[in-house]
């Protein structure tokens, strides 16, 4: 599809007309339901796996969505081998270092009512 006064991104985005269960559909029929399993950490792909109801997951939950979308670009522009693993460019999600939660240092005002609760550390 060109780019139009319509669809001015069309031509940007590589997902545009392709739905989520052809993309689903595709990664099933060339790769497997295990290696998905293996790659993307979702019960719907493990457990009696189906494309209704990984769908269903899908639409509901955004991170794993995401991590599919990019399995499949990686997958269309001929960055993931059969055996899944990728030979450069994307990284799901999972696979980024987890972010320590910021734990506030600030003290309470001298007059704060917390300064003489029972779990705040004096």
């Amino acid at each position: 599809m060109t780019d139009t006064p319509q669809n001015p991104g069309a031509a940007k985005d590589p997902l545009h007309g392709v739905t989520l269960e052809k993309l689903l559909t595709t990664l099933v029929d060339n790769f497997g339901w295990p290696a998905l399993a293996s790659q993307v950490n979702i019960n719907c792909f493990k457990s009696d796996p189906s494309v209704k109801s990984s769908l269903k997951f899908l639409r509901r939950t955004p991170w794993a969505r995401k991590e599919v979308e990019t399995l499949y670009l990686d997958f269309i522009e001929g960055h993931l081998r059969p055996d899944m693993t990728r030979s450069k460019r994307r990284t799901p999600l999972s696979a980024q270092a987890p972010q320590k939660p910021k734990v506030s240092t600030a003290t309470p005002a001298a007059d704060s009512p917390w300064n003489n609760h029972p779990l705040v550390k004096k």
